[in-house]
């Protein structure tokens, strides 16, 4: 009976995205394009899969930036073809996953603001799924509270903002806060509603929503040791769901070092792996390096949930596990033609 209702409403649009999810680049294909010498080489490569000519006009020598460019503007094209043909659940669904990027576009701006920076340079640095109809408006305020009247009344995120910040909040030392408190509302919303949807959705879903969630508490703690932010502060920007909820995260909150995060995290054998090659000590022991290796393993994670999202129909955790696999593409072809223009081939397979 489910499965009669959703085909009637996202059935056609479900097909839709696994087909393009069929386009997505195989190992050979990257394999081929990590042997490229030149970026025009890489260009060419790329016509031989579903990205077809979306380079051709551009003109020689070509830059990464491009690249990555145009690959987001094919992304942005599909979700909005998706988006335009969706109703009901789905389109709410959708909605939803536009917010994350409307919260670093709203933080971009009001970071802007507070260094009096040109907005309208800003916008064209905004991510285009997180675009909406009254973002200009955003640009016409002057000041912080201006900008927190506006972003209360007219945008989507009214309601983050509403219940968690306040105007005298908006300054310089409280951008990062900012952003995980809208993050941390966003995020125990988007639950909220995939639960109200049921199962398969929820039980797809879920896992995914948990883990960005402990995602974000991990990377709050490891950000946080050795600066001004206190233990409670810290606590309170942690969402109040994921696999690490409640014990771990209040583990977490009393945290003093990367070994103590890594006690945490033992009990649980998918995030086990995920500090094992950072150093022990304080966070200042913690180098870029294993920062890197610690992103790397969310990367690795996040695809693992994403692709099991596909061994179950008539759900739509198959929308969002779809554009977040093509954001990793992106991210994949991005490193491979900067590894070429720089000529550092040896780092290409990362």
């Amino acid at each position: 009976m489910e499965a009669l209702f959703f085909n009637s409403h996202s059935g056609y649009l479900e097909g839709v995205v696994r087909g393009f999810k069929a386009g997505l680049l195989t190992q050979a294909q990257y394999s081929n394009l990590t042997q490229c010498e030149t970026l025009d080489d890489f260009r060419m490569q790329l016509t031989a899969t579903d990205y077809g000519n979306f380079l051709a006009n551009e003109p020689s020598p070509i830059s990464t930036s491009t690249i990555a460019e145009k690959a987001t503007a094919r992304l942005v094209d599909e979700f909005n073809y998706v988006r335009s043909n969706a109703s009901g659940q789905l389109k709410k669904f959708l909605d939803y996953m536009t917010y994350a990027y409307m919260i670093d576009n709203v933080v971009l701006l009001i970071s802007g603001t507070l260094h009096e920076r040109d907005t309208h340079d800003l916008l064209e640095r905004c991510h285009p799924l997180g675009t909406f109809d009254t973002m200009p408006a955003l640009c016409v305020a002057t000041n912080v509270e201006e900008l927190y009247s506006t972003v209360l009344v007219e945008t989507p995120l009214a309601p983050y903002f509403r219940d968690c910040l306040s105007a005298q909040d908006l300054d310089e030392l409280n951008i990062e806060i900012i952003r995980n408190t809208l993050y941390k509302s966003y995020l125990e919303d988007f639950h909220s509603f995939v639960q109200s949807i049921g199962a398969p959705t929820s039980d797809v879903m879920s896992p995914i929503l948990s883990f960005e969630a402990d995602r974000r508490s991990l990377n709050i703690t490891i950000n946080s040791f050795g600066t001004s932010l206190s233990k409670e502060q810290r606590s309170n920007l942690f969402p109040s769901l994921g696999r690490l909820y409640p014990e771990g995260t209040m583990a977490l909150a009393r945290a003093d070092d990367i070994d103590q995060v890594k006690q945490v995290l033992d009990p649980i054998v998918e995030y086990r792996s995920f500090l094992e090659n950072s150093g022990g000590g304080g966070g200042d022991a913690n180098g870029s390096s294993s920062a890197a290796s610690l992103e790397d393993h969310f990367f690795q994670h996040e695809v693992h949930l994403n692709k099991l999202a596909f061994l179950q129909q008539f759900q739509l955790g198959v929308f969002y596990s779809f554009f977040k696999l093509k954001e990793q593409e992106i991210r994949s072809l991005t490193w491979i033609a900067e590894c070429i223009a720089q000529s550092a081939k040896d780092r290409i397979n990362d």
